[in-house]
C-alpha cells in the first residue's frame, strides 16, 4: 500500500515513472470541497507509520464521497492503490454489520486488474494493513484458479471487496444470479487501466462495465492510471454513454503531483555499437557488471527469443554465480510463479523478463531497469522504468542498451521524449465485434433478453458508443443462426426466439461452453516441452529408438510451428536450458538436456512492438537536423556523416529511396520510419507492383526503420528512363485492389480469422473434459473461412477479421498516413553502391524466424562485408 509516506526515502512504494510536467498538483474534476477528514483508525494505523495521506489520495475520497466516477492519473509508487481502496475501506468499516440476504449487505467494491498476478499481490498488501486497523472488512480473490467451491461461495456469500480480472467479471455476469450478486455494488475499481483500455480485453471490460451500471445503477468507478498523453480517452471509459452518435460523457479527472525525474543512460562503451542485428550482445559484458552493481536488476526485452539468447548470454558470464532468473509468458506457470516469489522476497539479483513484468506488482527492491532494444515507444519506457526505486521521491534509475545504430536513434529519442514527460500510448479504440458476438451470448446465458434493450446497454460502452443498429443486430444474427451461409447448420444456432421480442439460449448446454471458451486471449497453438530421461540403451550400447522415454517435468510452452522445423537430435534453447529434441507424442515435444554451444533459439509469433508514431517523428527530425547529432556515440554521429557524403539522410515529412546494384541483383530501399508492420505491409505491396511493372522482384525484407526490395530488373535505369514512376509506385491507390488482392492470396486473413472465430465462440477451444489442439482448431476454422468467402462474403466475422488485420498486423491507418504524407516529397538517389543507411537493412535478408547462437558469427562477416563496400571512397570518417 505504498507511496503514502512523508519520509518516502526507503519506503517500499511500487515503483514510478516520469511525471507529466504540465500537471504538478492534484487536481479534480469536481468543484472544491474542504479536506475530508479521516476515521480514527485510519488516522492511527498512518501515525504510527510517520505517515499521512497524500493530498491525491484523500482528493479521491472526497469524489467517491461525493459519488462521482474518477480516473487517478499518478506514477507508480505514488500510492494509486491505497488511494483506490481507501474510500472503500472506510465506507464498508462505516456501515453496521449485516447478514448475507439482507438489504445492503453483498459485494461493495470490484476491484479489475489486467493480471491475475498483480491482483494476488494486491490482496497480499491490503490483507495486512486491513487486519492492523482491526476493520472488519473481508476480501477474496477470484481468478482462473479459485475452486469450485469458493467461486459457488462467493456467489451466495460475496465478500465485500473481490479482487478479480476482466475475464472473471464477465463469467459472473453470465450468471442467472449475477443480479444478486451485483444488485449493491458501490464501486469498481478499475487498476492499471492505461494497460487495459487499448485492447479487446478493454472492450469486454467495457461492455462488463455497462452491464454492471445496468445492474447497479447507482455504482461509480475509479481508474487508476499511469501517466497518459489524452487522459479523456479514459476519462470516458469509466462513465456511461448515454448521448446518441458521440462521446460526451466524462468522468472527473485527479493528477497527482509529481516525484523525481527518472534518471535515464544510454550505454555508452568502447566497443562500438554494431551496424545491424538485434542481440546487444556486444554489451553483454556491461550490462553483467552492472547487475553486480546494483542490489536487484530487471533486464527488459521486447521478445520471448530475446529474452531466453540474452538469459544464456549473462549466465555464461556469471562468475559470481549471481541468482539470475528468466521470465516470460512461455515459461511453465509454476516456473513463472517460483521466480515472481524470489523477486518479491528479495533474493533474486536479476530477472530476465518481457512485458509479463511491466505491470506495477511490488517486486522488492528494484534499484536499476536496463531495458535491451529500444523501447518502441515514449509509455512503454516510462512503463518499465517505473518497475525500478520503489520510492516516490528518489530518481528512478534506467540504462537502455541500443542492439543497432538505428535503435540508438531510437533511444536517443525516448530518452528526450522521458525527460519532456511526453506519452505516445494510443488508446481510443473501436470495439470488436467478435468480442461484441462474446459478450451477447454470455448475457442470453444469464437469461433472456430483449436486442432492444441490450443494444442501448452495449452503447454505454465507449468502445461501443458509436456502434450502428445494423452492425448490432448482424451480430445478434450470427450468435443467433451462424449467419446466412452456416445457419442451416443446428450446432451454429445458439439463440431461439421467445415470441415476446427476446432471445433465449437454443440449449442450456451452451452455458458450459460459453464459460469454458470465455476471454479474448488467444495464443498461437503451442506445444509443452517436457524435459525426459534419455533413452536407455539397447544391446549395441546405443539408445535404443524402441525403449519409451522417462518422463519428467514441464518446462513450458513453445509454438507449434517451432515444433515442426526439429528433427530428432536437434538442440535449442529453452527456459535458459540447452535442450535436445527427442520427439513429438501428441500436444507434447520432449527433450533432454544437451550442453553446448550450437543451439536453436525459439522463435514466438507477437511480442514485437512496432515503433511508436511519436518516436518515429522525433527520429526523423533528429536525422534531418545535424545539430542534434552532438549528442549521439561518435561513432553513430560518423556514420550519419558517411550517410551524408555518401547519398542523403530522410527529411522530418520526406521519404528518401535509394536504388543501387549489388552481386547482380537491383535493390530499392526505403526509409519510412513508421514501424515493422506498416513497413511488412508496404514491402508486400510494392513488390505486387513492381511484379506488373516487369520490374521482376525476388523478394524483400523490412525493420522498424526501413525496408528493402530486391530484384532482377534494373531499377535505376527504369526510373532514369520513366518507365517505372515512383509517385505511381508509392500512390495511395495502392491500399486498395492491390491489398485486397494480396489478402485474398495471403494466409494472413486465415490466421486472423481463427483468432476472430475463437473469440466470437464460432469455434470452442475446449470441450469437457478434453481441449482441442492447435491443429484441430486451424483445420476447422480454415475450412469454415473457406465456406464463407465462397458463400457469404459480407458475413460479420470475415469484416471482424479484417478489421483486426487492418489495425493490428497490417498498420493500414498508418501506412495510409505515411503516403499521403509523402506524396510529392520522395527524395530518390541513384546510387553505385549500398549506402552506410542501407547496412542494417540490408542485414535484416537471411534473418529466420528460428536463428542459431553461431549465427552472430555470420552477421558480423556480413556485416564486415557491407560496412567496407558502404566506406568505400567514403573519406576518413571512424566507424
Amino acid at each position: 500500500m505504498g507511496g503514502v509516506s512523508e519520509k518516502a526515502k526507503g519506503k517500499r512504494a511500487a515503483g514510478k515513472s516520469p511525471p507529466q510536467r504540465a500537471q504538478k498538483k492534484a487536481t479534480s474534476g469536481a468543484a472544491a470541497r474542504p479536506t475530508p477528514t479521516l476515521p480514527a483508525p485510519f488516522t492511527d494505523w498512518f501515525s504510527r507509520r510517520g505517515w499521512r495521506p497524500r493530498d491525491h489520495q484523500l482528493a479521491l475520497l472526497e469524489q467517491s464521497r461525493a459519488r462521482r466516477s474518477t480516473l487517478l492519473i499518478a506514477q507508480t509508487g505514488a500510492g494509486k492503490t491505497m488511494a483506490g481502496f481507501l474510500p472503500s475501506l472506510i465506507a464498508i468499516s462505516d456501515t453496521p454489520r449485516r447478514r448475507a440476504g439482507e438489504a445492503g449487505s453483498g459485494l461493495h467494491t470490484l476491484y479489475i486488474s489486467p493480471l491475475k498476478a498483480l491482483a494476488e499481490d494486491i490482496a497480499r498488501n491490503l490483507v495486512a494493513p486491513v487486519a492492523e486497523m482491526g476493520l472488519n472488512v473481508r476480501i477474496e480473490t477470484r481468478s482462473g484458479d479459485t475452486s469450485t467451491a469458493r467461486r459457488a461461495r462467493q456467489r451466495v456469500k460475496p465478500p465485500h471487496i473481490l479482487l478479480t480480472t476482466p475475464e472473471q467479471v464477465a463469467l459472473m455476469l453470465s450468471s442467472e444470479d449475477a443480479g444478486y450478486v451485483f444488485g449493491n455494488l458501490d464501486t469498481v475499481i478499475l487498476d492499471e487501466l492505461h494497460a487495459l483500455a487499448p485492447s479487446k480485453r478493454g472492450d469486454l471490460l467495457a461492455l462488463g462495465l455497462a452491464r454492471l451500471n445496468t445492474l447497479a445503477p447507482n455504482l461509480i468507478t475509479l481508474g487508476l492510471s499511469a501517466t497518459v498523453a489524452h487522459p479523456s480517452e479514459l476519462r470516458s471509459y469509466l462513465r456511461p454513454q448515454t448521448a446518441p452518435e458521440r462521446i460526451c460523457e466524462m468522468s472527473d479527472l485527479v493528477v497527482a503531483a509529481g516525484g523525481a525525474d527518472p534518471s535515464i543512460a544510454i550505454l555508452e562503451i568502447e566497443e562500438p555499437v554494431p551496424w545491424g542485428g538485434h542481440s546487444a550482445r556486444y554489451a553483454m559484458a556491461e550490462i553483467y557488471r552492472a547487475i553486480e552493481r546494483h542490489r536487484t536488476t530487471l533486464v527488459f526485452v521486447n521478445t520471448r527469443m530475446q529474452a531466453e539468447m540474452v538469459f544464456q548470454e549473462l549466465w555464461n558470464l556469471n562468475e559470481a554465480a549471481l541468482p539470475i532468473a528468466l521470465h516470460h509468458g512461455s515459461l511453465d506457470k509454476a516456473r513463472r510463479l517460483k521466480v515472481e516469489a524470489a523477486m518479491a522476497s528479495g533474493s533474486l539479483r536479476a530477472v530476465v523478463a518481457t512485458s509479463t513484468l511491466d505491470l506495477g506488482i511490488d517486486w522488492g527492491d528494484v534499484d536499476l531497469v536496463v531495458n535491451v532494444g529500444a523501447p518502441k515507444g515514449a509509455s512503454r519506457l516510462a512503463q518499465r522504468i517505473g518497475r525500478a526505486n520503489h520510492r516516490l521521491d528518489d530518481p528512478s534509475a534506467a540504462l537502455l542498451v541500443p542492439a543497432n545504430r538505428f535503435e540508438v536513434l531510437e533511444c536517443r529519442a525516448a530518452l528526450d521524449a522521458a525527460k519532456a514527460g511526453e506519452q505516445d500510448a494510443v488508446i481510443a479504440r473501436s470495439g470488436a465485434l467478435d468480442v461484441l458476438a462474446q459478450h451477447v451470448l454470455g448475457t442470453a446465458c444469464a437469461g433472456p433478453f430483449h436486442p432492444d434493450a441490450l443494444y442501448k446497454e452495449v452503447r454505454m460502452a465507449t468502445p461501443y458508443a458509436n456502434l450502428t443498429r445494423a452492425r448490432f443486430d448482424r451480430v445478434v444474427e450470427f450468435v443467433s443462426t451462424g449467419g446466412y451461409a452456416l445457419k442451416s447448420y443446428e450446432r451454429f444456432a445458439r439463440l431461439r426466439p421467445t415470441g415476446d421480442g427476446r432471445l433465449r439460449l437454443a440449449h442450456p448446454s451452451l452455458v458450459r461452453q460459453y464459460r469454458m471458451n470465455a476471454g479474448t486471449i488467444v495464443e498461437a497453438p503451442m506445444i509443452k516441452v517436457r524435459l525426459v530421461g534419455r533413452r536407455r540403451a539397447g544391446k549395441t550400447g546405443r539408445p535404443d529408438a524402441q525403449r519409451p522415454l522417462m518422463g519428467g517435468r514441464v518446462l513450458g510452452e513453445v509454438e507449434e510451428y517451432f515444433v515442426e522445423q526439429l528433427s530428432p537430435g536437434m538442440t535449442f534453447v529453452f527456459a535458459g536450458e540447452i535442450l535436445r529434441f527427442e520427439g513429438l507424442a501428441d500436444t507434447e515435444a520432449y527433450v533432454t538436456r544437451a550442453p553446448g554451444a550450437d543451439a536453436m533459439i525459439p522463435s514466438y509469433a507477437g511480442g514485437k512492438f512496432p515503433l511508436s508514431t511519436h518516436l518515429a517523428k522525433r527520429v526523423r527530425a533528429m536525422l534531418a537536423d545535424s545539430r542534434q547529432w552532438s549528442d549521439l556515440p561518435t561513432p553513430v554521429a560518423d556514420w550519419l556523416r558517411l550517410q551524408q557524403d555518401a547519398s542523403a539522410l530522410p527529411g522530418v515529412d520526406d521519404v528518401l529511396i535509394e536504388t543501387f546494384p549489388r552481386r547482380g541483383r537491383h535493390f530499392l530501399i526505403a526509409y519510412p520510419f513508421e514501424g515493422r508492420l506498416a513497413h511488412q505491409t508496404l514491402g508486400m505491396l510494392l513488390t505486387r507492383r513492381l511484379e506488373r511493372a516487369s520490374a521482376r522482384p525476388l523478394g524483400f525484407v523490412a525493420n522498424d526503420y526501413g525496408l528493402a526490395v530486391w530484384g532482377l530488373g534494373d531499377l535505376t535505369g527504369r526510373i532514369a528512363d520513366g518507365s517505372l514512376d515512383l509517385a505511381d509506385l508509392f500512390a495511395e491507390d495502392m491500399l486498395g485492389d492491390d491489398l485486397e488482392a494480396w489478402l485474398a492470396e495471403s494466409s494472413l486473413m486465415r490466421r486472423t480469422f481463427r483468432t476472430v472465430a475463437v473469440i466470437a465462440g464460432l469455434v470452442e477451444r475446449r470441450f469437457p473434459g478434453r481441449e482441442k489442439s492447435g491443429r484441430q482448431v486451424t483445420i476447422s476454422t480454415d475450412l469454415i473461412y473457406d465456406v464463407l468467402r465462397r458463400h457469404d462474403p459480407g458475413h460479420i466475422l470475415l469484416e471482424a477479421a479484417w478489421e483486426d488485420a487492418a489495425t493490428g498486423l497490417l498498420d493500414i491507418a498508418r501506412l495510409g498516413r505515411f503516403l499521403a504524407r509523402i506524396r510529392g516529397r520522395i527524395r530518390h538517389q541513384a546510387l553505385e553502391r549500398v549506402s552506410p543507411l542501407a547496412v542494417p537493412v540490408l542485414l535484416e535478408i537471411g534473418v529466420e524466424p528460428v536463428a542459431r547462437l553461431t549465427r552472430e558469427d555470420l552477421l558480423r562477416d556480413a556485416a564486415a562485408e557491407l560496412i567496407a563496400e558502404a566506406t568505400a571512397n567514403a573519406g576518413t570518417h571512424e566507424t
